[in-house]
């Protein structure tokens, strides 16, 4: 192939047949050509000339010289990567959107650009395949790419050491607002906070139930639910105060809306169970062999899954103990998951492990077959990657019951009350063997007799619900807020 032959790299950011084309026809038409007097110079039908300038075939470098010797400009301003009028940005975005894999999956027609296409129409046009890309991409969010993002954040978490030092120093701060000492935050004492801050709470009966709560930061209001279960008040009226002191808005996307519910439940719990106080208490525990997460729980009036929560954020870093926190499903399925001691938690291809089933040797599922639901829960359990102890409990919520558990390698199990106990399992998983597989005369004897019919979870095949990633139906909450703002004058 001779030097002019080379035909030139397609490159979107030096070489696009679409934008060079218009720049041909611009220049063709500047100096006066008409489509068959620079067919006839170039030596070309007019047809081939035409498939050029609607950028529909790529060129030689030797074409492209001639060409640019015919215009009377230079070859880099044929390659130029500006369109050469506004007309032709249009012309060409219309083009590219046609060509890509949205609109090809639309019934439509492709739409030729002619001239009696107004720009007006052209914009009109482009918009709503903008719109539609979008809400094509939200819808085609599934909770894959959730799970997705939440791994990176797991992650995030066990290289800190789930600590947040800049976190704990805003609850510090906010706590002096009510000259706060010690023991457990009270319902008084967090509406002593609101009100510090600004803000007046209102508890209301219609509440859209999609939301745990929502804030009117233009008149400093906090609305709460009326009658929705045993929930904890508190945290969620510190969870609204944390978004508002973060400076949080409305998510854009999944990473956004994770992260910002990672770190406004951390400030929440830092500001129910603080730093200082918390630390006091645990370090005299650990001095005592008599670490307990429900003694936390007692002592701050909190959850169970707060306590284990705020135990996993201050072991490792205070006391130098590596944890485990693991949030379960009744029916075997994680929730929640954390650890930075090494422990090897079920994941999916992706490393996910929302979803997964728990190994049904493990504390988290062992605490269901237990009658006794006052007494602490403990266990050790022989794993792939060591014998770890936990400590198990069982909470209810909306969705149904849910075990806690908090867990260490076996080598800081002496810190804790329960490290006496003689609970003790095997766990091989994730080898199918372990407890995946049904005894095999079992199975022999139930061959091709049994059809079940599964419970598909809702949100197992749904995607995310649109218009907002927070999952809040947006009208329900602006007809809501409007409602309920205090009126002008």
């Amino acid at each position: 192939m001779a030097h002019n032959d080379v035909v030139l790299e397609h490159d979107e950011d030096v070489y696009d047949p679409l934008l060079i084309g218009k720049r041909i026809r611009a220049h063709r038409r500047a100096r006066g050509l008409s489509l068959n007097e620079l067919a006839e110079r170039l030596g070309r039908a007019p047809s081939q000339v035409s498939v050029i300038e609607n950028g529909r075939r790529e060129l030689k470098l030797g074409e492209l010289q001639r060409l640019a010797r015919i215009l009377a400009v230079s070859v880099d301003d044929l390659l130029s990567t500006e369109a050469p009028s506004r007309r032709a940005e249009l012309e060409i975005a219309l083009e590219r959107a046609q060509q890509g894999a949205l609109y090809k999956s639309l019934p439509l027609p492709e739409l030729p650009v002619r001239k009696t296409l107004s720009d007006e129409a052209i914009e009109t046009i482009l918009g709503l395949h903008e719109e539609l890309r979008r809400l094509h991409e939200e819808r085609a969010a599934t909770p894959e790419e959730a799970r997705r993002v939440n791994g990176q954040l797991r992650a995030e978490q066990s290289r800190a050491g789930n600590y947040y030092p800049e976190l704990e120093a805003i609850a510090a701060d906010l706590l002096k607002h009510i000259n706060y000492r010690r023991g457990p935050l009270s319902q008084r004492r967090v509406g002593e906070l609101a009100a510090a801050l600004g803000f007046t709470l209102h508890s209301v009966r219609d509440l859209p139930r999609s939301a745990r709560s929502i804030t009117d930061t233009e008149n400093k209001r906090i609305y709460l639910p009326i009658g929705r279960g045993a929930s904890d008040s508190r945290s969620t009226v510190l969870q609204a105060l944390a978004a508002h002191e973060l400076g949080k808005g409305e998510p854009n996307d999944y990473g956004e809306l994770l992260r910002q519910r990672v770190e406004t439940n951390y400030l929440a719990g830092a500001l129910l169970v603080p730093e200082a106080s918390a630390l006091k208490f645990l370090s005299e525990a650990k001095t005592d062999h008599e670490l307990s997460v429900e003694d936390l729980r007692d002592e701050f009036a909190v959850s169970y899954e707060t306590a284990g929560h705020r135990f996993s954020n201050l072991a490792t870093e205070h006391l130098g103990i590596p944890v485990h926190f693991l949030k379960m499903h009744s029916s075997g399925t994680i929730l929640k998951a954390y650890q930075n001691d090494d422990v090897q938690f079920p994941t999916d291809a992706l490393g996910a492990v929302e979803g997964q089933i728990v190994c049904r040797w493990w504390s988290a599922q062992q605490v269901f077959r237990t009658e006794d639901r006052m007494t602490p829960f403990y266990q050790y359990t022989d794993k792939p990657a060591g014998t770890y102890w936990c400590t198990s409990h069982i909470e209810s919520g909306s969705a149904g019951e849910f075990s806690i558990s908090v867990g260490t390698s076996f080598e800081h199990a002496k810190w804790f009350r329960g490290r006496e106990t003689k609970r003790r399992f095997t766990s091989t998983c994730p080898q199918p063997s372990c407890c995946r597989e049904p005894d095999a005369a079992l199975s022999e004897r139930w061959d091709g007799a049994v059809w079940p019919s599964a419970r598909l979870n809702a949100s197992l095949l749904a995607a995310m619900p649109s218009g907002t990633f927070t999952g809040v139906d947006r009208v329900q909450m602006l007809e809501f807020i409007d409602r309920h703002a205090p009126l002008e004058g």
